[in-house]
């Protein structure tokens, strides 16, 4: 097994430096400035070390690995993300990514006529797809929590409130509601609490999108006590690319009969004359959920067992509340500061409760829609594509020219970037940035991007 001890012997004061001397720790291209850690992630040295060990394990026995070893080591990253989240590890299981929990929920429940999904207008995009197919391929309808951030806490709870009342009133119900945590784009967090707790009083399931929660902001999963939620621990928690967390509650785990795509570990309704057994060893006192999502095909599943050695790692540097305080700090000061820089604003609500507890956050771009259109417009642009294509022009641009990326939208008629506070980041890399974005600026003001259409 892997060890910090390198880590464990500095003093604490050396190593909870975080910004510039923490970038060492990691494994980036000399001069490119990671400023959009929220859509990948990233990890350190220590845990590709970490990685590096599980696949080298893997291929120097792999029957021996994959059939004995692993089932053990997995039980122990179980432990230890179930630890880390107040949850019971027999509710705990890893799958590779968020979009693939959401559609194991999705895929998994049975919809009757008058059944419908709810959601909510800042879904993921791949969820919003997921929702679509399922309403294409069953009874299932959808129905839309529809608004415009900023919005007030208080406001968005009695919205998701009224859509559930609104479909009830037509003699349907809302059989499972989706939402976020933390919103993709724009990066802002929800009353995800309120809203798990008002699903339960309405007697609907709700379905956590987590995919920014863990190593991101704190939980208490047995408080939360959703019914199912999901999250990446490759985006906050500096665990190697793809693994998610999948809690399910066990009063919950009938409702899943099938890991996506179905495995060794699905129970087949009796048939008579059909037997169809698990080619896997069989440890007896592992529950049928946990035995279902231990093997899904063969994929290397090597990050999820470096669970354990980036919460050691985190520890090593300060700890979760040290980590998750500076990165929210840091993403607030980087908003505030690059709209002093670009003279525009921060997206939040009156009480702040949209950038509280979050690492991520989003600045308004100097450039104005009509002007920017009518340029876009006189150059070929097509209306309804100018939004889109500055924001791709301006994603390609900082790139190219500057070796980094910033994760631009444009949402609610303006464009925005979103930042993400992390460790090996400082004020200087997000004063940096929004200077950049403001020459950038300038150039779509020109007309640049609306002449790269025509090329």
């Amino acid at each position: 097994m892997t060890t910090n001890s390198t880590l464990e012997e500095k003093s604490a004061q050396e190593v909870v430096r975080f910004g510039k001397e923490m970038r060492g720790q990691f494994l980036f291209a000399e001069g490119w400035r990671n400023l959009n850690h929220g859509s990948f992630g990233t990890y350190p040295k220590t845990v590709r070390t970490a990685l590096h060990h599980y696949q080298s394990l893997a291929e120097a026995r792999p029957d021996s690995f994959i059939r004995y070893d692993y089932p053990n080591l997995l039980d122990a990253s179980r432990a230890a993300i179930a630890a880390l989240v107040h949850a019971a590890v027999e509710e705990c299981v890893f799958v590779p990514n968020a979009t693939t929990g959401v559609n194991t929920v999705l895929r998994n429940l049975i919809f009757e006529p008058g059944d419908y999904i709810l959601y909510t207008s800042t879904i993921y995009g791949a969820c919003h797809k997921t929702i679509e197919y399922i309403t294409e391929t069953t009874p299932a309808e959808a129905v839309c929590v529809e608004f415009t951030l900023p919005v007030e806490e208080e406001w968005f709870v009695e919205a998701f409130r009224e859509k559930i009342q609104e479909v009830e009133k037509r003699g349907g119900r809302v059989k499972v509601a989706i939402f976020d945590t933390i919103v993709s784009m724009p990066g802002v967090r929800l009353p995800f609490e309120k809203l798990a707790r008002l699903c339960r009083e309405m007697g609907v399931l709700s379905l956590v999108d987590g995919a920014h929660a863990v190593g991101h902001t704190q939980l208490d999963l047995a408080e939360l006590d959703a019914d199912f939620f999901v999250s990446n621990c490759h985006k906050w928690l500096h665990v190697p690319r793809g693994c998610a967390l999948f809690h399910v509650p066990t009063r919950n785990h009938h409702l899943l009969r099938s890991t996506l795509p179905t495995s060794h570990g699905f129970i087949p309704k009796p048939r008579r004359g059909v037997t169809i057994t698990n080619p896997l060893p069989s440890v007896g006192t592992k529950s049928a959920y946990i035995t279902n999502f231990e093997f899904v095909g063969t994929i290397d599943n090597s990050p999820y067992l470096c669970v354990p050695d980036a919460i050691k790692w985190r520890a090593s540097i300060g700890g979760e509340e040290k980590i998750m305080k500076y990165c929210q700090d840091l993403a607030r000061k980087a908003a505030h500061r690059a709209a002093e820089i670009l003279g525009t604003e921060v997206l939040d609500n009156s009480t702040g409760s949209l950038t509280r507890g979050c690492a991520l956050s989003n600045t308004r771009l100097p450039l104005e829609y009509a002007e920017i259109e009518a340029v876009g417009v006189k150059a070929g642009v097509a209306k309804e594509d100018v939004g889109v294509q500055v924001r791709n022009w301006l994603s390609r641009a900082v790139i190219d020219e500057y070796d980094t990326f910033m994760a631009l939208m444009f949402y609610g008629g303006a464009w925005w970037v979103r930042w993400s506070g992390q460790v090996y980041l400082e004020l200087e890399d997000f004063e940096w940035g929004a200077e950049r974005l403001k020459e950038l600026c300038a150039r779509v003001r020109e007309g640049e991007f609306a002449v790269a259409k025509s090329a």
